[in-house]
């Protein structure tokens, strides 16, 4: 595993590690620190181990289809955790950037992240239920 790798996944468990205290300061305040260390690329590279860790080891293979009702009447920041996820999910690289650069461009990445690390928190949770 090379640096970067291995430094992307820390910072993933540190944000989740503040999600699951329910400590949205800490994440926001541990994605500001990846963005100040390695810029918009790093915040990507831990946004994209989230949608990971939200799939799990499970996730199906081939193509997958974006199934949430009513979609469309979600605030932005849940419409782009869904479609980031399913991004991930259809390894659909180009997507999940231009999601990502929409919320920089919009100014609406910290509340995008913030919602990621929070649905990850609740999938991991209920996987254990």
């Amino acid at each position: 595993m090379t640096d970067v790798a291995q430094q992307t996944l820390d910072d993933a468990t540190a944000v989740l590690r503040s999600a699951l205290a329910g400590d949205g300061d800490g994440v926001v305040g541990t994605f500001d620190a990846v963005v100040d260390r390695s810029g918009l690329a790093g915040a990507y590279g831990v946004a994209w181990c989230l949608a990971a860790t939200m799939l799990g080891d499970d996730a199906p293979a081939g193509s997958c289809a974006l199934d949430f009702p009513g979609i469309d009447q979600a605030g932005y920041d849940t419409r782009w955790v869904a479609r980031f996820v399913s991004a991930y999910a259809n390894d659909d690289l180009d997507t999940g950037e231009a999601l990502f650069g929409a919320a920089v461009a919009d100014g609406l990445l910290p509340d995008c992240l913030l919602t990621l690390a929070g649905s990850t928190v609740a999938t991991l949770r209920s996987r254990t239920d």
